[in-house]
């Protein structure tokens, strides 16, 4: 479908303000007139706000999603024998998990590739961690992206030109919008990616709690299953787990803080949450990429890579085939550190209780290791190491985290931020599950 719309951008916004249905012409015209630049920023802003607030139903939800994969270039794998496997997250604090992931997968054997992006709302964005490596490079071309997957398995790269390219603008878009929780919107954004990527099958991380998108288990259903209906719909093989972001996956929430611990996790010295969620999405990729016949043969498959050093050995050839320091794995000082170190201590005893996730996000934003405006330059070496988990019992005094900026001003509004986040009790609260579904 191309061509002349009948509608001007003015009357589509109209059409969703107004709590109207369009029709799969005008979702083309939405998305083909903002990808072809006719639409300015800020009409398509306010077609974004009444779309979060008053949603797309079931049909537009799949038309957007194909209007924003046939208005671009969808790659073409298939020089590539075996099935390839891809991972998403739907946003999270501390997810490190595609870094340590798609090299501990593909050190078993199956294919991953994967476009990904830089950082939305109050969550990290894995090709900002993945630039934090000296001389990495996430913008290869595609001849080089398809024969990087064939040669070592693996390459996680930002959207090439012309893929998924009204993704590309949306997504800058509604990160500055406040537009970034609606459903249709989101499945938009995954689904066009994975379809224009070329994948086959794709494995999804919605997360469900205060540092999330989705905040409630009944909203993260919603999502999963528009997801995988959608891809469905769209030819696509998708499965999605519902795990916890009530407090940080990892413990660490910045770039090359992140990093760093993808390495020590990769060295079998990780946070228990992440590492756990790496094998439970691993064992369930090995499984759709026809490298296992179930979960329990995937796992030890997995287990052993990382034992074994196999899964670290793959992270280091696979830092150097995109033209990334390798040298890292074996010392991470030659990862940037902003100059500046403060540590967090406790005001008075007791036990953690809790964190509000999002908040902690913020504070690693306001530290330099997010962006507070669709402009700015991230601060590789900020963010904030956390020193305890929900349930640890402190005393006054005990380090809660240490935070690092560049210069003092960041380190007290991340403070700030950082301490409102992090509630506390005088009994243990209640043991929570990582897997919601």
């Amino acid at each position: 479908m191309s061509g002349a719309c009948d509608s001007t951008f003015e009357e589509l916004i109209e059409v969703k303000r107004d709590g109207a249905a369009h029709t799969e012409e005008e979702m083309f015209c939405v998305v083909d007139s903002y990808t072809r630049g006719e639409t300015p920023d800020y009409q398509m802003a306010a077609w974004l706000m009444a779309t979060l607030l008053n949603g797309l139903d079931s049909d537009e939800t799949v038309w957007l999603t194909d209007a924003m994969v046939r208005t671009g270039h969808v790659l073409d794998l298939s020089s590539i024998e075996g099935k390839i496997v891809d991972k998403h997250s739907t946003g999270g604090v501390a997810d490190t998990t595609t870094l340590v992931l798609a090299p501990l997968v593909a050190s078993c054997g199956a294919f991953v590739a994967k476009m990904s992006g830089r950082g939305l709302g109050h969550t990290g964005g894995t090709l900002d961690k993945l630039e934090s490596i000296p001389g990495f490079r996430v913008g290869l071309g595609e001849e080089e992206f398809v024969r990087q997957v064939r040669d070592i398995g693996v390459a996680v790269i930002s959207q090439l030109p012309g893929v998924a390219e009204a993704d590309k603008r949306m997504y800058a878009l509604r990160d500055v919008t406040a537009t970034v929780p609606s459903i249709p919107l989101i499945v938009g954004s995954i689904i066009s990616k994975k379809v224009a990527g070329g994948t086959d099958a794709t494995v999804l991380d919605v997360k469900v709690g205060s540092g999330a998108f989705m905040k409630t288990p009944q909203e993260a259903r919603v999502l999963a299953d528009e997801l995988t209906r959608v891809g469905a719909e769209l030819g696509r093989r998708v499965e999605c787990y519902l795990t916890d972001m009530d407090q940080p996956l990892g413990m660490a929430v910045g770039n090359a803080i992140e990093v760093a611990e993808a390495v020590e996790t990769l060295r079998g010295e990780g946070p228990e949450a992440l590492t756990e969620v790496c094998l439970t999405l691993g064992s369930r990729m090995l499984v759709l990429g026809d490298v296992a016949t179930g979960e329990a043969e995937a796992r030890t498959l997995l287990v052993d890579a990382l034992e074994s050093g196999r899964a670290l050995e793959r992270f280091a050839a696979w830092i150097e085939a995109q033209g990334g320091d390798a040298r890292i794995v074996e010392d991470l000082s030659l990862l940037p550190a902003s100059r500046l170190v403060r540590t967090v201590r406790a005001e008075r005893d007791g036990y953690v209780a809790g964190f509000e996730t999002e908040a902690v996000g913020r504070a690693a934003a306001l530290l330099g290791a997010g962006r507070l405006h669709k402009e700015d330059d991230i601060d590789m070496g900020a963010g904030i190491l956390l020193e305890v988990r929900v349930g640890d019992e402190v005393a006054a005094g005990d380090a809660l985290a240490t935070l690092r900026a560049a210069d003092e001003s960041r380190l007290d509004e991340g403070e700030a931020r950082f301490r409102d986040a992090v509630s506390f009790s005088k009994e243990p609260p209640q043991p929570r599950s990582l897997f919601l579904d």
